[in-house]
């Protein structure tokens, strides 16, 4: 494996019964950066995903992660490599037990791990919470007391509480308004920059994609149709696919939306 790399998928497939899910997917992952896996609904990429976490099947092929082969491997077989994958999900108040306070819930993974007693896993909490923003108050409340931009911190804070090196983040903003996403984008890259960890971030949304992303990978029926740096891929693609995603999506300007909204019949036509 390339040095250079933490994450390298070879020719992936997954199969659920008759139905081919992944197609001989390749796609890699730098330490430290972020790259987006953007496709429409049903285009295979949470399956994806939950591959590289362990958590979805893989047919055949080859998922690396620092050197060593995680591909069909749940995550309690993986020894370090399941503490150093995390993920966060699209709905964050699904993904918090409502039971437990914000404290408890940064916390129970790193006791479950035998990482650390609870009186300095909860020392950590502190630390954890000033990461994501969020005021020290927070641990001993419940998951229901927050908004949803600040239910996906908590979700963000958990992920972290293990110091991964890499986050799967499934479609982390799509369910928060636009302001609330913008701000949640920033702290993933203000959290990037300050502790390196590396994101494989999935979205249907290549706008979001743009903002937060290194390279971007478009995925499309199961296979990857195009995949190199941000600025290229969104600016300059080279797949019909693409330029379709680019110009699906809504402009404030009215001009320019009617102007797109031509180019993207003209090249549905021309297909």
């Amino acid at each position: 494996m390339n040095p250079q790399l933490l994450v390298d998928c070879i020719d992936v497939n997954t199969h659920f019964g008759a139905l081919h899910v992944l197609k001989n997917v390749s796609l890699t992952i730098r330490p430290g950066e972020t790259v987006g896996l953007v496709g429409e609904s049903g285009s295979g990429k949470t399956t994806l995903g939950r591959a590289i976490l362990g958590i979805g099947p893989v047919s055949s092929g080859r998922i690396l992660f620092n050197g060593t082969d995680i591909a069909g491997c749940p995550p309690g077989a993986r020894a370090g490599e399941a503490a150093a994958i995390q993920a966060v999900f699209q709905d964050p108040y699904s993904s918090l037990n409502p039971s437990m306070t914000i404290e408890d819930i940064l916390i129970e993974p790193v006791i479950a791990r035998g990482l650390a007693s609870r009186v300095d896993a909860t020392a950590q909490v502190r630390k954890l919470l000033k990461q994501v923003a969020l005021p020290t108050d927070a641990a001993q409340r419940y998951p229901r007391e927050f908004s949803g931009g600040q239910r996906q911190r908590v979700a963000i804070a958990r992920a972290l509480a293990l110091s991964p090196r890499l986050i799967v983040c499934d479609e982390p903003v799509s369910a928060l308004d636009l302001s609330t996403q913008a701000r949640v984008l920033d702290l993933f890259i203000e959290i990037q920059e300050r502790t390196g960890v590396a994101y494989l971030f999935v979205s249907h949304d290549l706008s979001v994609v743009r903002h937060i992303s290194h390279r971007v990978a478009v995925m499309r029926s199961g296979e990857i149709v195009e995949f190199g740096e941000c600025d290229q891929v969104t600016a300059r693609p080279a797949h019909d696919y693409t330029r379709r995603l680019l110009l699906a999506a809504p402009v404030a300007d009215p001009i320019r939306q009617a102007e797109r909204r031509a180019a993207f019949q003209a090249l549905e036509k021309g297909n």
